[in-house]
């Protein structure tokens, strides 16, 4: 697979390339994570001639630094504008001492998108991000204002971005009902050593049929192959901010690293490799501070994982999950019917209780 072996993000006409470029690290930023214009425009282009079709950003990503990058260099190039899908979020209030500078009500929806169209100088965004729940904001209001706002032709797609699934599940079936814009995506935080989402999360954009697209899928780099057991870490800007893996942490980290070994290729590249493989429509937005950063994510597309090696990665990654998933399975509803079997599910939890039960 390449990046332009392009996936329909499940209920849409969208054609997207397996992984979508993240801009969170474009522009210089206090915290000294991100990179420079030259360094930015070196990724995306990489990127781009890879194949690559979709990038990710967002308003405050480097305070609107990231995005006035990507409308710069598409303007600079004519027609390359239109051949990308790009996604943009909002929510986080840019404006400090007004409350109405951010959130999800409709005038400030509408404010943060323009200021957005404006950076990115384009006309439009093909996927618009609900970048965090505002829990002052009806979310009715929200939706419709994101609905106007597709009929106005300036955003083409919605997607919600660290949400809770019931207030998830409440928007989609709100959306349906009223014959607003639905959902189409979900962006999550997702990867070997961030699982929870299997809980609720997952199995809703599977049944609602909403792509994935995980976050920070090395986990702050601890996942890139560059934290080891008892060596520091090189080329890692948000080591002083994050800290290094802990001892569970580590464990998965030794498992990734042994099926890098076995393969002859990156802690990076089995990392995202492994997402690639859960079920449904999942696409991991990757992230880079240097073109080789990038080079070495991409090879998680060359990358084939037996299933003794996804077996290893699954069990080594395990999650606690909250109640009641681990009464139905991180993965699967379970059907339970006394002494049958159902959809090839066989009754295997309280056989006392249901041997014991009455049929009124």
């Amino acid at each position: 697979m390449t990046l332009d072996h392009y996936v329909t993000l499940v209920r849409s006409g969208l054609r997207v390339s397996p992984f979508a470029l993240g801009a969170m690290t474009f522009g210089e930023d206090p915290g000294g994570a991100g990179c420079g214009v030259e360094e930015a425009e070196g990724i995306l282009s990489a990127y781009l001639e890879h194949g690559g079709n979709f990038i990710d950003t967002a308003n405050f990503y480097t305070n609107g630094h990231s995005e006035r990058i990507l409308g710069d260099y598409f303007a600079a190039r004519p027609g390359q504008r239109d051949r990308v899908v790009l996604a943009s979020k909002f929510f986080t209030n840019m404006f400090p001492g007004d409350p109405n500078g951010g959130g999800a009500g409709r005038g400030s929806i509408i404010a943060q998108l323009d200021e957005t169209l404006r950076r990115l100088r384009t006309d439009h965004l093909d996927l618009y991000w609900l970048h965090n729940w505002d829990r002052n904001t009806p979310i009715e209001e929200t939706l419709r204002t994101l609905d106007d706002l597709v009929r106005a032709g300036k955003i083409r797609y919605l997607g919600f971005s660290n949400t809770p699934a019931w207030l998830t599940a409440q928007a989609q079936t709100t959306a349906l009902l009223r014959g607003w814009t639905p959902l189409i995506a979900l962006q999550v935080e997702y990867s070997l050593l961030a699982r929870t989402v299997e809980g609720e999360l997952a199995p809703l954009a599977r049944d609602q049929g909403l792509a994935l697209l995980p976050w920070s899928p090395l986990r702050n780099g601890f996942l890139s192959g560059k934290y080891r057991r008892g060596v520091a870490p090189v080329d890692s800007a948000r080591t002083p901010f994050v800290g290094g893996p802990n001892e569970d942490e580590f464990a998965v980290i030794d498992a990734v690293t042994a099926v890098a070994e076995e393969l002859g290729t990156s802690a990076a590249a089995v990392s995202l490799a492994w997402l690639r493989s859960r079920v449904g429509t999942v696409v991991p937005i990757v992230g880079a501070r240097r073109v080789g950063h990038l080079l070495d994510n991409l090879g998680g597309l060359a990358v084939t994982l037996s299933a003794e090696q996804l077996r290893r990665l699954d069990e080594v990654s395990a999650p606690t999950l909250d109640y009641p998933a681990p009464m139905h399975g991180a993965q699967r509803a379970m059907l339970q019917f006394a002494g049958a079997t159902v959809d090839g599910e066989t009754s295997t939890v309280y056989p006392p209780l249901l041997r014991s039960a009455t049929r009124y």
